[in-house]
């Protein structure tokens, strides 16, 4: 008896976790109301019966991204900001566009697995495990190509095809997040003390003033 009861509570405690993440929504949709000051774990529903087909709605992804910029890319997304429709559906869409040699620089979704495709070019990607492997995990992709980034890992892409790059990244939350490594350490609000940074990489203080004058 004890075994059994020691078995429900596990699965319980399985089920539990395995919810826990973006639950399915208790409606058939949960439209997000962006003129509420109210705060709660996601976006405010506004009255369904006021529902129209544009909350659902989003045109931009067939624009080419503007890539004139240091890193050479540009992400359009189309998550819950873009679609108030996707409230609490756990899914949202983003173009990359890369120009000759851009990079998609290393970044973490908090909160979402991204699912990439490849619809033209040739991309260098991958991901690097957690402590203590930090293992690099890469592909070369072509057009057609799919690559899974895991939640939470930090992982990049770069054109090396010739010519521009396009993907598609699907991600697993409304509101994925994202957290580029660069600018989290190195352009934070306020900054992170150079004495630290100096010494968690290895460098000088005067390379570290350098690199959070870029930021």
């Amino acid at each position: 008896m004890a075994n059994h009861i020691l078995l429900l509570a596990l699965l319980a405690f399985t089920c539990s976790v395995a919810f826990s993440f973006e639950p399915s929504p208790l409606q058939d949709f949960c439209i997000a109301d962006t003129t509420s000051s109210a705060r709660v774990n996601g976006m405010v529903c506004k009255d369904a019966k006021m529902a129209q087909a544009n909350d659902f709605f989003f045109t931009g992804l067939h624009l080419t991204g503007n890539t004139s910029n240091s890193l050479g890319s540009k992400v359009t997304p189309a998550n819950v900001v873009q679609i108030p429709g996707l409230n609490t559906l756990g899914i949202s869409l983003a173009r990359i566009d890369y120009a000759s040699w851009g990079i998609n620089p290393p970044h973490t979704h908090p909160r979402a697995s991204e699912i990439l495709t490849v619809l033209e070019g040739t991309l260098f990607v991958g991901f690097v495990t957690s402590n203590p492997e930090n293992r690099l995990i890469s592909k070369v992709l072509n057009k057609g190509d799919v690559f899974v980034f895991p939640v939470g890992l930090i992982h990049f892409q770069r054109n090396v095809g010739h010519g521009n790059a396009v993907a598609l990244a699907t991600l697993s939350s409304q509101n994925p997040g994202v957290i580029t490594i660069a600018n989290a350490v190195f352009g934070s609000n306020l900054p992170i003390a150079s004495e630290v940074l100096a010494k968690a990489f290895q460098v000088d203080k005067y390379m570290v003033d350098r690199l959070q004058a870029q930021f």
